[in-house]
């Protein structure tokens, strides 16, 4: 217990020292650039300490919990004692299919409980007057995730090159670019962004870090990372591909609509 407290008294120091030149700036040009008061004195200052706390809290959370999560069920999971499907003491990459399941598991659920996610969903649903559904896109973009993910640990089992994924991936974005209905390409972007950030990059990182670790010849500083490049790509595919296919079923309705009154 005494060890935790001293962690926690360390990563609260360092978190407050990280986040006092943010205060600085912003105390700066409220005071000298802009020469106003700041307004709610009391309410800024608990929620600063607020923000100090809750970041030493989050951050504790990841090092204990998060990160040897994520590493120990990849390691579980590709352990040859669980996977069982060996040939000459050689494991095919089909044997590691609980690691893809996993994986895309926990990129769907992770991404629809991403606090980043569900703001950008919230505004898009606001700006779009309900066009956007909020729900709707939280779910395209976790699959789209789930799928990252999954393909993603296959590269790490497999060993083949990032730049390959992703170059592909790319091209693919680009294409549907050309064709995607132009006022959702811009929110396609954003949630290929949001989609990496508190809950998601912890877990993810250390599945892939894990993973590496523990399939036989790879090497975690190489192949250990990239999926959350993943996590980026594939979501703008995904809410691309989606805006793309509403857009087909509304010209093929008003088709439908046409022909039926002639």
């Amino acid at each position: 217990m005494i060890d935790y407290l001293m962690d926690f008294v360390l990563v609260l120091f360092y978190t407050l020292r990280d986040v006092l030149p943010i205060l600085f700036v912003i105390i700066f040009f409220q005071m000298v650039v802009l020469k106003q008061s700041i307004p709610h004195l009391k309410k800024v200052i608990l929620g600063g300490v607020y923000v100090v706390f809750g970041l030493a809290l989050f951050l504790m959370g990841l090092e204990k919990a998060l990160f040897p999560i994520g590493k120990i069920m990849a390691t579980q999971l590709s352990d040859p004692a669980f996977i069982g499907n060996t040939t000459g003491g050689i494991t095919f990459w089909w044997s590691y299919y609980w690691v893809y399941i996993f994986a895309a598991l926990i990129g769907f659920s992770t991404t629809i409980a991403e606090p980043s996610l569900i703001a950008v969903a919230i505004k898009a649903g606001e700006v779009s007057a309900g066009t956007i559904s909020q729900k709707g896109l939280r779910i395209t973009v976790a699959l789209g995730v789930a799928f990252a993910l999954a393909l993603g640990t296959f590269r790490i089992v497999t060993g083949t090159p990032l730049f390959i994924y992703i170059m592909v991936g790319y091209l693919i974005v680009i294409i549907q670019t050309i064709f995607a209905p132009k006022k959702l390409i811009a929110l396609a972007y954003d949630s290929g962004g949001v989609t990496t950030s508190t809950v998601t990059v912890p877990l993810v990182a250390a599945l892939g870090l894990g993973l590496s670790s523990a399939v036989p010849g790879r090497n975690p500083a190489i192949d250990g990372f990239g999926l959350i490049a993943f996590a980026s790509l594939f979501p703008i595919i995904t809410v691309l591909g989606y805006a793309q296919f509403m857009e087909l079923k509304t010209r093929f309705l008003k088709l439908k609509v046409k022909k039926d009154a002639i």
